[in-house]
């Protein structure tokens, strides 16, 4: 991959990683609420399930995706409708979790599951693969792809977590916890609307 392609594919991971979207926007909830200690697993899954997300539209369920576009609608749709339960779930939180053991930051095995039902990643995902690998050199372009997003997406997604985690004192007032817990909800929801068009 020449490196003008390569700097600007790191461009891309960068910016798509670190801008609004469901994951930050749980991330950013979750450091407010379990802090960032705690949410260290989410982020190291959010990771993982989006370079396996990459590699398998790499090496095949991209094309799937576009001969069945139904199957690419379904996807959207679904993520789309569980991340409405996620919302509903953090809009609902009325308390600053330190040790709770009936509320739980998600963990790293669904983190990375909810990769593959995210409607962001799975358009990040796609346009990566149309946009940065070599028809020569596939296989290859594909792992560099991925290894490119596995160098930025984690350090960027942390941001959100980490600003979350910064307002934990502030967010100690009940009122103010669940303003910004419904307030973050309702980005979450937001956040769904261009992917979902």
């Amino acid at each position: 991959m020449p490196l003008d392609t390569f700097l600007a594919l790191v461009l891309f991971a960068f910016t798509t990683s670190i801008t609004p979207g469901p994951n930050n926007m749980m991330l950013f909830a979750s450091g407010a609420n379990f802090g960032f200690r705690r949410t260290i697993p989410h982020m190291f899954g959010i990771g993982a399930g989006f370079f396996s997300l990459l590699l398998g539209v790499g090496l095949g369920l991209g094309a799937l995706l576009h001969t069945v576009p139904a199957l690419y609608t379904a996807l959207k749709f679904g993520g789309g409708i569980y991340l409405v339960w996620i919302a509903w779930k953090i809009a609902t939180s009325r308390s600053l979790s330190e040790g709770m053991e009936s509320v739980k930051p998600m963990s790293f095995v669904a983190a990375a599951a909810f990769q593959w039902v995210n409607p962001k990643a799975w358009v990040m995902a796609v346009t990566a693969m149309a946009t940065y690998t070599n028809p020569e050199l596939y296989v290859a372009s594909v792992l560099i792809v991925g290894l490119a997003f596995a160098a930025v997406n984690v350090p960027s997604v942390s941001t959100w977590a980490g600003f979350g985690s910064a307002l934990r004192e502030w967010l100690s007032d009940p009122v103010r916890l669940k303003w910004f817990n419904v307030t973050m909800a309702a980005l979450l929801v937001v956040s769904l609307w261009p992917m979902l068009k």
